[in-house]
């Protein structure tokens, strides 16, 4: 008898889409792997996408470590605000790795396979450190309400015990996501075909490709969205209608500047991770070739964590001070 967890697929390979109304059908096998049909098919693009993307990794990696570097190095930085800032860092350095040193192996050694435990695995981690930087986006959020609403009771506020309550519960949460996905996907049994339109192995191409009936699922994923966005966004969205109210009955124009200065660099992170995620949503809605929607999740999956830290390093004196300092110890 099949396992009931096994991704099954028809022996023959062709391009009809083959649905088995029985699972007692018996012109069926176990599939073991995926094929990731990954951003071009044109030869002369590879060296080329091989190129940018290790060059893109490289500069995620080295920018992402240099804040974390930077940091822990420096005792003046030993605030909540850049705690949760390396933090941010570490979940970006993971949530590249989770997807582009697999596309960068892919590209090299010409193969588009991935087994379906790895597939498996991908998702899970994609899904993990995706939903940990949209709930660390959201602490950081209420770290600058405190700042700004409550200058007075911010360090009794977020003192260290409930930052690091903060980062604790945000994995925990992310786990939990990363969980609820997986018992989603678990449950798929039967795949249209195992050619996945994507770098990686994306959960919303996954479940296109599923044959079994979608209701159940769509409530779980609905249920993980809001758990991973919506929630993140409502909080976001409120921490920073009080911040706006606060700064807006300043009376010194200078104060309103400082004020709002000390959260610039965390709204454009924001407006970067949230403004590319929903450009990917609408480009995939609007656009039939899930092709054009794979190059354009390369938006939030690669360039905003790439960027990240250049925002903060740029648009924060103190990490400029503390960043020279750092590379003068270190020469």
């Amino acid at each position: 008898m099949m396992d009931r967890h096994s991704f099954i697929m028809p022996q023959h390979r062709d391009d009809t889409v083959w649905c088995p109304s029985n699972i007692k059908e018996k012109n069926i096998t176990r599939v073991s792997e995926f094929h990731l049909m990954g951003l071009s098919d044109d030869p002369r693009l590879q060296p080329i996408l091989f190129a940018l993307f290790l060059f893109m990794y490289l500069v995620t990696m080295l920018g992402n470590l240099l804040i974390i570097l930077t940091v822990s190095s420096d005792s003046h930085l030993h605030s909540p605000m850049y705690f949760f800032l390396s933090n941010l860092s570490l979940a970006d350095i993971s949530f590249t790795s989770t997807t582009l040193p697999k596309m960068i192996v892919d590209i090299q050694t010409h193969t588009r396979a991935i087994s379906y435990s790895g597939c498996l695995t991908q998702m899970s981690f994609f899904m993990l450190f995706g939903c940990l930087d949209s709930l660390l986006l959201a602490v950081m959020a209420y770290d600058r309400f405190v700042a700004i609403c409550h200058p007075l009771h911010y360090q009794v506020i977020m003192n260290p015990r409930l930052c690091g309550l903060l980062v604790f519960v945000s994995v925990l949460i992310s786990l939990l996501v990363s969980q609820l996905h997986n018992s989603v996907v678990l449950q798929l049994t039967y795949f249209k075909s195992v050619d996945i339109s994507h770098f990686f192995c994306d959960p919303s191409q996954l479940l296109n490709l599923a044959c079994s009936d979608t209701f159940t699922n769509n409530i779980v994923m609905y249920f993980v969205g809001a758990i991973s966005g919506f929630l993140p966004i409502s909080g976001i969205f409120f921490s920073y209608y009080k911040i706006v109210s606060s700064i807006l009955r300043m009376p010194s124009p200078g104060g309103k500047y400082k004020a709002f200065s000390t959260c610039g660099s965390h709204l454009s992170v924001v407006c970067l991770f949230y403004g590319t995620g929903l450009g990917v949503y609408l480009s995939s809605a609007v656009s039939l070739s899930p092709r054009k929607g794979a190059v354009a999740s390369v938006l939030y999956t690669v360039v905003t964590p790439m960027l990240n830290p250049f925002i903060y390093s740029l648009r924060n004196r103190d990490i400029k001070r503390a960043m020279w300092q750092l590379l003068r110890k270190t020469v």
